[in-house]
Formats: structure tokens, sequence, C-alpha cells
């Protein structure tokens, strides 16, 4: 059996039993992702780095004094600043650059032991749903559908982290959602993704994109990883000035919790008109198997969801245009020269930014000029407020809310060229950001073609040990998918 088929969990046990050694474990990793160029989800490796960071694992091992991930091999999505090597957003506009500081993230796993394989790639500054927007090509899903060899897409923008982890080409990955970029990828390939509560992990050194809906989280391969994971990732940060100050608990102690009392919302505006009958099917199967497990199922009501889209592609849009004004290639990555300021500014950003890139900052600079900002920008944020009071209200009827995590499983690239057709990928997830909840994504079964399924779960503000629980009983009952190796 090779080394790379353990997860987080058995791997730190048999690490710590000295049944092989951090390098020989990274050592598989990065001899895995040479054999899988095919897939594209690495945009650089760091093999010198990860096996001198393993060697140093090794060493704290041996003497007793291994953090929590002493020795994991994990991958790194390239929106997370990491000290001297590529962090490029997956753009144009970033080319060459290589920060000389670390996310706070990445310092906390680094300090938790982790080892850094290399950077995943990802949809540009993680705006897409399907991984096809990246400067560095798309991402292939490992999954394929029954007797076909077509590509299909592993979903987005954490395209790359999805695939490396269902590819097992890293123990597990850092990842961010914005409006489903976690949840949506981790459901097209089999895997557990979390998106914490916003505030339970910081942006400092992650690249924006939409800063009130922006969280960091992992995607793993199963629940116990995401729970180890979150743990490790999650923290209090002086240099973010919106995370929470709250004492991070021990998430994995929540596995295995009976689900006796719990109660599970079932909201009925997330049953779209043409919502497919298998993802009505594989919602019918969540809600029973969590039934026969103890909980009580009760129908509630978010009345506003039917907002939520349109209101977030005017917001995150919004906070994009002003975010990425700071690339005008002055100071880093892609300069192209023009005749003046103005025309260097016009010149780098033409060719450094991806077409759904400049979509979006048009857009977003449209909603807050002068003339549309109340009608636009101010009517959405309200929106947002009623989308946060809907949940509100929820909560006096249920513990935690049960619905599907995407409208349909993996589809091939090109498949979706319409812009709002590719939108509508965010459907059930968006209502999350916005409301500044934390979600979890986990594979509840298979589509008629073989593809993988997931469901969500919507909790409280900062109760992600319900998430996990209830997480962990929907992966004991529905069981764990791998996909098959053709790369």
């Amino acid at each position: 059996m090779s080394l790379t088929n353990f997860t987080i969990a058995e791997a730190r046990a048999k690490l710590k039993a000295r049944e092989f050694s951090a390098l020989e474990l990274t050592d598989a990793y990065l001899a895995a992702i040479e054999k899988a160029k095919a897939l594209n989800a690495y945009v650089a490796t760091t093999p010198d780095q990860a096996r001198a960071m393993a060697k140093a694992s090794d060493a704290k091992l041996a003497s007793g004094t291994g953090g929590a991930l002493e020795g994991i091999p994990l991958g790194i999505k390239d929106l997370f600043a990491t000290k001297g090597v590529h962090t490029q957003a997956c753009s144009h506009i970033l080319d060459g650059f290589k920060p000389g500081y670390e996310s706070t993230v990445t310092q906390n796993l680094w300090n938790a032991g982790a080892v850094m394989l290399g950077k995943l790639n990802m949809d540009e500054f993680a705006m897409g749903s399907s991984n096809e927007t990246s400067y560095y090509g798309g991402v292939v899903n490992p999954w394929r559908r029954k007797n076909s060899n077509a590509s299909l897409v592993p979903g987005g923008s954490s395209g790359g982290s999805a695939t490396a982890v269902s590819a097992h080409l890293c123990a597990a990955a850092t990842a961010t959602d914005t409006g489903g970029s976690i949840r949506q990828p981790a459901a097209f390939t089999g895997t557990v993704g979390i998106k914490p509560t916003y505030g339970r992990v910081s942006r400092w050194g992650t690249i924006a994109f939409a800063s009130s809906l922006d969280q960091a989280g992992p995607i793993a391969r199963d629940v116990r990883d995401a729970a180890i994971m979150l743990q490790a990732m999650a923290s209090v940060d002086e240099k973010d000035t919106t995370s929470v100050d709250l004492p991070v608990p021990d998430y994995e102690k929540a596995l295995g919790r009976p689900l006796k009392g719990l109660r599970v919302g079932i909201p009925k505006e997330y049953r779209p008109d043409g919502l497919s009958s298998e993802i009505n099917a594989l919602w019918d199967q969540g809600a029973q198997w969590l039934k026969e497990q103890g909980a009580a199922i009760v129908e509630i009501s978010l009345p506003h969801t039917k907002y939520a889209l349109p209101a977030y592609y005017i917001v995150a849009p919004a906070e994009a245009s002003s975010n990425l004004a700071r690339y005008d290639g002055v100071r880093y990555g892609l300069r192209v020269p023009g005749d003046d300021l103005i025309d260097t500014y016009e010149k780098t950003r033409a060719a450094g930014f991806g077409r759904e890139v400049q979509r979006r900052v048009m857009v977003g600079t449209y909603v807050l000029s002068a003339g549309y900002y109340d009608a636009y920008y101010v009517k959405a944020q309200k929106v947002r407020t009623l989308i946060k009071r809907d949940f509100d209200e929820a909560w006096a009827k249920c513990d935690v809310v049960l619905t599907p995590a995407t409208p349909s499983p993996a589809f091939a690239p090109g498949e979706i060229t319409d812009p709002v057709e590719m939108y509508l990928n965010d459907i059930f997830t968006v209502t999350v950001n916005m409301a500044g909840l934390p979600g979890i994504a986990v594979p509840a079964g298979l589509s008629e073609l073989g593809l993988p399924l997931g469901l969500q779960l919507i909790g409280k503000p900062f109760d992600e040990e319900t998430l996990f629980q209830t997480a962990f009983a929907i992966e004991q009952a529905a069981g764990k998918f791998k996909a098959s190796q053709w790369w």
C-alpha cells in the first residue's frame, strides 16, 4: 500500500509509532505529484523545502516534541502568501511574485509541524466555479463518468486543492471560500470541505477577493482530517481585525457524538424549479440517515434565499474592484510599459487580468459608481442583512441546516460558457458567505454516471463542532468514495 493512501489521522499515528519517517512520506507524495502532471493540480512544487521540513519533523518526532501535524505533507492554494515561494493567485498580473512574508494560516500549519509540498492551482483571484480561469490552465478532476475518458472540471475556485486531495497528491490542502469555493469543489471530487464562520480563521497574508466574504478553510479526505486541519488553521490574529478572539475547540472530539435531540432544518426554498431528481433523492436520503441516528427533521423557511445570488454578484465584484486596484504594474508583478503612467496601468491590467476577472472588476466598478451605488450596492447590503435575519430566525427551530452542496455533479470543461449559468453553480453556497456562517460539504453518494455528489450542512456562528458531528454521521452512513486511478 502506498504511503499516500493514509489519512492525516492514520499517518499521524504511524509517524508517532515510527512505522515510516516524515521524509519517506514526503518522498511518496512528491513521486505521486510527478506522476500526476496530467491533472495540473500544482502550479509550483517545493521539493527541497519539503524534504528539509520533513527532516526537521523527523527530529522532532524522535525527541517526542512533534506538533499536531508533525510531518504531514500539505498542498497550499496559490492564494496564501508563502515566504520566498511562488504566490500569484494564478494570475498573470502577479508574474514572478514571491512574498517576503508568510500568511497567518500557513504559519499556523508550519508551527504545527506540517510540510509544504507546493502551491496549488486555482481560478484566477479565486473567481470561478470550474478552475477554468487560471492563467496556468484548467485543473482536471480525477473522477470520470462511467464508461467515459472525457475530462471533467474539479469545481472552483479551489480546484487544485480538491483534485490534489482527491488524487492523494497531498494529505490535505488549504482552500478559500468566498461564495462556495471550498464546498463546491469538495462536492465535485468526493472530498470534505469546510468554510468556517467568518472571522474564525485569519485572512492576513491571503490575497483578497471580497474581504467581507472571503474565509479560509481546509479540503480533506474525510471529516476527521478536516477537523484536525481546521483546528491547526484557526486562530485569533492581531494582524486581521476581523478575526475573532474565541478559543479554538478540539473539533475531533465532536466526531461520534450521538445525534439524539439534534434538530435538522430543511429549507423549502432550496428546491428550485428544475432541481435534478438525483440531487433531490440524495437530499432526502441524507435527512433519512440523520433521522435514523436520532435527529429530528424540521421544515424551515429562508424566504430571502432567492435574492442571495444576485446580491452576492453585486457585493463580491464591488469589493473585488476595490481590492484589485492595487495591481497597477508599478511596485511588483507584471509591468507592460506605456506612454505615460495611465497608459502603463491600462496596458498592464489588460494583459495581466483574465477575462473573468476583468468582467467582475467592471461590474464592481459600475455598481460602486456615483449614480448606481445606492441602487445596487446599498440595496445588496440590505438584502444581505435580511438573509442573515432569515437564519437567525431559523435557529429557533433547528440546530443545523441540511441542503444539497451543488445543483449537479461535475461537468466537462467548456460545457458551461454563459457566465450567468456558471454563477448558478453557487446557488446553494452563497447564502452561507452572505450571512457569515460556517458550512461543510460532505460526500454522500454517487450520481447515475458514477460521479460524487455532496450534501451541505450550515451551522450557527462559531458552531463548527455541530457541523463536524453531523457531517461525521452522514459520512458513516454514506461511506467513503475514491476515484479509480487513470493518470
